[in-house]
């Protein structure tokens, strides 16, 4: 069976300043583990690939400093994110914590992106047809549609995000303040998100939960395939001229 074209995901990694985000990732890619803590400037990348079924997946996955002076990266930086992954360390509280920020903050910056990229397909599509003049009004299955009908789009709820509980070997599990049961309730509260425990030192578990990140980023992008496929052509009304798009 011949393969088919490779797919880029991205992938957003968010969480506090030293909770292991970073040592997950290298612990993935690079299968390296380092002791010495350095703190991540800004934002930075690695990539991975990886076949699911018949799919040559590349996975870039972005590291993000934890700082709160970072904290908010701008729309550019989410722009296009397949899948989020919250990290917490199960040793820390405050870590897990402040989970609920990050979530909010991600939705935030994504689904204005999210919305933005609807309405300018939809208008770059239909302007072909109408003229501007219709304002903000679009026609949409032969129906006229305000632009804040589909201002939300899809429940955010939905948005694929994965936890991970970091740091699980410190003092073979002793020290830890966040149980499973306490975490796992979190994720049912955001809508059933996948939970994984790990352990960057270890390898522990760590394959498993990027493939469930792989395949998650995988289904959301099929799922805005899907979407986009399935806008239909514009229908002209008889009263408007057609070329009326400055475009």
């Amino acid at each position: 069976m011949s393969l088919r074209r490779r797919t880029l995901l991205k992938v957003i990694v968010l969480g506090d300043s030293g909770v292991g985000k970073t040592s997950l990732m290298n612990q993935y890619v690079h299968k390296k583990f380092s002791q010495q803590y350095k703190a991540t400037i800004g934002a930075d990348f690695v990539t991975k690939e990886l076949q699911i079924d018949d799919r040559l997946v590349t996975l870039q996955i972005w590291d993000t400093a934890g700082q709160e002076r970072f904290q908010s990266l701008g729309v550019a930086f989410y722009r296009g994110a397949d899948c989020c992954v919250l990290v917490y360390d199960v040793n820390i509280m405050r870590s897990f914590d402040t989970l609920d920020n990050w979530h909010e903050e991600f939705l935030k910056q994504v689904l204005p992106v999210f919305f933005w990229m609807i309405v300018s397909f939809v208008v770059l599509h239909d302007c072909i047809h109408i003229g501007l003049t219709w304002g903000i009004r679009i026609l949409y299955l032969g129906q006229e549609t305000q632009f804040s009908d589909i201002a939300n789009p899809s429940d955010p709820r939905k948005f694929p995000f994965i936890l991970l509980g970091n740091k699980i070997d410190i003092d073979g599990g002793n020290s830890r303040v966040v149980s499973e049961k306490k975490a796992k309730d979190w994720c049912t509260s955001k809508g059933n998100i996948p939970y994984f425990e790990t352990s960057a030192k270890e390898d522990y578990n760590v394959d498993a939960a990027f493939l469930c990140i792989a395949k998650t980023a995988l289904a959301n992008e099929h799922e805005q395939d899907i979407y986009f496929q399935g806008i239909p052509e514009a229908v002209t009304p008889e009263n408007e001229q057609r070329g009326g798009c400055a475009c």
